[in-house]
């Protein structure tokens, strides 16, 4: 029997194929968690991933001037050291801002190459084996153009500059192991190279800030502001680097007149200690406490000789020299550089010019922005009056036939000018819908109080209810002819006029709105709606006492274009429930809707 049960049960049994042991186990990996493939990856960073490469940019350029903090001086020891805070801090950060650059790259090539492997290539499978070598050089040579059409070369390379790791390579592993035969010349190509891995990343920032040109004032001058900060960081560690270059200098200037040139390196890491005579010479020298009457010193430090008076360059905290640092290429940036006292050193003088340039150049880029922006503030402010000028007269004939206060017109009419401001292509043909709540809440009062008085069912009714209704009161508009309601349709609002006309007739309509009688015809009572009268009073008894939702009992359509306010049935539904629990609701029961009727004057029976 249990046999019997096992083959019902079986997966022949109920029609179901047997999975073998290799079959199984791909069925059970399938349904095993996944890691998302590259391209899911790419495609979900794909819209974030420029403005992670920008990010990226811009803290790298931020955090390289680190490695020029790295050399230190130990006056004492007339040496060159090394500052391992600076030091880690610079690789580390390095490292980290890398990452994206290497992944583009990489990306970048993995694009071109899978898009060069679908281009169709020459082959011909009859060949002689003697050709085949030539065929797959050909073939080859087609792969690398392919390649090369799928790269955007500029940008690529940009990248792979950018990427280049020259500050490592040369402040870590190779400017502490200078010497030999035109050791300050070597010193200087490598400050040159230093400068020069600069410009792939600050021209990547400069694509960036092409892409800003319609973006808000704000972004435009926190990105200035940005730029004044980061020249200025740059430059002031620019000014230690060389700072210590220039004692250094001046070291070996004065050690090569006594000592072989090999010893003159002043590397603190592979020296002994200087001799006496040496060390008074360096002191006579390059004499940083200059006495304040000595106009002629022993060697010029230039635009230096503040650092190496105080001790910048020495073995202090990293913060203090990068605050100090900071301050002197703000201050000096800011001025053009024109307080600076140079030498006749050249390179100095080539650094007060590049201070200078960089000044003036973002003093322009600044001044240029202010220019944009004025001549669009001022082009907006002419667009903003001229579209006010040419409906002002139906603004102010609209307020006035409305009877609105003096301070309600100024109120509008400030709001609509702020609301040009805001969107110059804004609709002046709906004025309260563009207007905030706090003006149109009064408003709706100013136009609809009256009317509401008039309808006979709210006679007896408290102030404070109708305020209530006229915060609820939402703006429409109709065309002229159009039917607002049909007779027997339900009544889902109450309309209240305050421009155009409206009539009301009984004649009976097609499915889709079309009369079937002219209300010109003898047959029919057509009545007018006009400016303060209002419809659909029966649903207040809906909303009073829940009967069942009433019907239109005539036609009504639109003669003119009509302004109206309506009030939705489940608004007042809601305006019944809150007044009711205050004891506030009170309908005039004796009204009805002919004596409401009575009030409207019959427009013509033919």
């Amino acid at each position: 029997m249990s046999g019997m049960m096992n083959d019902v049960n079986s997966p022949e049994a109920q029609g179901r194929p047997m999975l073998g042991k290799q079959e199984l186990g791909e069925l059970q990996a399938s349904n095993k968690w996944k890691w998302p493939e590259v391209e899911e990856i790419l495609s979900y960073l794909n819209p974030w991933w420029n403005t992670i490469l920008v990010s990226s940019c811009v803290i790298a350029v931020l955090f390289d001037p680190l490695f020029f903090y790295i050399p230190l001086i130990k006056e004492e020891e007339k040496c060159m050291g090394i500052d391992n805070q600076a030091r880690t801090a610079a690789l580390v950060l390095r490292s980290v801002t890398d990452i994206p650059f290497l992944v583009h790259i990489i990306y970048k090539l993995n694009d071109a190459i899978t898009a060069a492997s679908k281009v169709p290539r020459d082959t011909n499978p009859n060949s002689e084996s003697g050709l085949v070598s030539r065929v797959q050089n050909l073939q080859m040579v087609q792969f690398v153009k392919a390649c090369s059409r799928k790269l955007s070369w500029r940008s690529f390379l940009t990248d792979v500059f950018a990427v280049f790791p020259i500050p490592q390579l040369l402040m870590v592993g190779l400017f502490f192991n200078l010497g030999g035969s035109n050791y300050l010349l070597k010193r200087k190509i490598l400050s040159s190279f230093l400068l020069l891995q600069y410009l792939p990343r600050i021209y990547r920032i400069y694509l960036s800030s092409i892409t800003m040109t319609h973006s808000v004032l704000w972004v435009k001058a926190a990105f200035n502001l940005f730029l004044y900060i980061l020249a200025s960081h740059i430059l002031g560690a620019f000014w230690y680097f060389f700072s210590i270059q220039r004692e250094t200098s001046c070291w070996y200037q004065s050690c090569i007149t006594s000592q072989p040139e090999s010893k003159c390196t002043f590397y603190c890491h592979h020296r002994t200690t200087i001799s006496v005579e040496l060390n008074t010479t360096l002191n006579h020298n390059c004499v940083l406490k200059v006495p304040y009457y000595t106009d002629d010193p022993p060697f010029d430090f230039g635009i230096f000789f503040d650092a190496l008076k105080n001790d910048i360059q020495g073995p202090i905290n990293l913060q203090h020299k990068l605050v100090y640092c900071f301050w002197w290429g703000l201050r000096n940036l800011s001025n053009f550089g024109t307080n600076l006292q140079t030498s006749t050193h050249l390179l100095e003088n080539t650094f007060v010019i590049l201070i200078s340039v960089t000044g003036l150049l973002l003093f322009l880029y600044l001044i240029g922005n202010l220019q944009i922006y004025i001549a669009k503030a001022t082009t907006k402010a002419e667009e903003v009056r001229e579209k006010f000028e040419t409906k002002r007269h139906d603004i102010e004939k609209w307020m006035t036939q409305n009877g609105l206060e003096e301070d309600m017109k100024a109120e509008i009419r400030r709001n609509i000018k702020q609301k040009l401001e805001e969107d110059i292509s804004v609709d002046l043909d709906d004025i309260i819908s563009i207007l905030p709540w706090y003006t149109r809440k009064p408003l709706k009062r100013a136009l609809c109080m009256n009317t509401l008085r008039r309808v006979p069912m709210l006679n007896n009714m408290d102030e404070k209810v109708l305020k209530l209704m006229c915060d609820y009161l939402k703006p429409m508009k109709y065309q002229e002819n159009h039917l607002v309601f049909k007779m027997g349709d339900p009544l889902d609002r109450m309309v209240f006029i305050t421009e155009g006309v409206l009539w009301t007739y009984k004649a009976a309509t097609k499915s889709t709105g079309e009369a079937i009688g002219l209300p010109t015809s003898a047959s029919i009572d057509t009545n007018v709606l006009k400016k303060g009268d209002s419809y659909g009073h029966e649903l207040l008894l809906y909303a009073s006492s829940y009967y069942k939702i009433p019907t239109s009992p005539k036609n009504l359509r639109c003669h003119t274009k009509v302004e109206a306010f309506v009030l939705m049935a489940n608004d007042l539904t809601d305006i019944v429930n809150k007044c009711k629990s205050k004891n506030l609701w009170s309908l005039d029961n004796d009204a009805s809707n002919d004596e409401a009727r009575d009030r409207v004057a019959p427009l013509k029976r033919f």
